[in-house]
């Protein structure tokens, strides 16, 4: 935690079950009572059709690459240089950004659709951010 230089995230009211659960281990998604649309980034609301009422669920933390860019020259604390920007398409439906960790950071490594699953680096005593590495890797 003592070399994490970058930006920590703020919980709000919206987003604070989703960092209780990263600090537990556990990948929290929403998902819509009445249409079952399964909702990221979390929100008072469905985005698919706007009903608020919405529940929280734990998410598999399966996902596969969906797509990422090397980033050869980061600012000062946020990661290694080079490392991976990835979208990532969760095993539930939703797409996030995310890091890829355990994998060379290289075209040939990064492969699309290549399975992977959450991993979470403590950056505080509070928050967790939640990354993706290759499964079985």
């Amino acid at each position: 935690m003592a070399d994490y230089e970058g930006p920590v995230p703020e919980p709000t009211p919206e987003t604070e079950d989703f960092w209780d659960g990263a600090k537990r281990g556990e990948l929290r998604l929403q998902q819509c009572d009445d249409c079952k649309n399964v909702i990221f980034p979390p929100r008072p609301f469905c985005p698919g059709c706007a009903s608020r009422s919405v529940s929280s669920f734990t998410a598999s933390g399966r996902a596969k690459l969906y797509s990422y860019v090397i980033n050869h020259r980061p600012p000062r604390g946020f990661g290694p240089d080079p490392h991976a920007i990835a979208i990532v398409e969760l095993d539930e439906g939703p797409r996030m950004m995310s890091n890829i960790i355990d994998c060379e950071q290289t075209p040939e490594a990064l492969v699309l659709d290549m399975p992977l699953e959450v991993a979470f680096t403590p950056i505080t005593d509070e928050i967790s951010l939640p990354k993706f590495r290759p499964v079985g890797g």
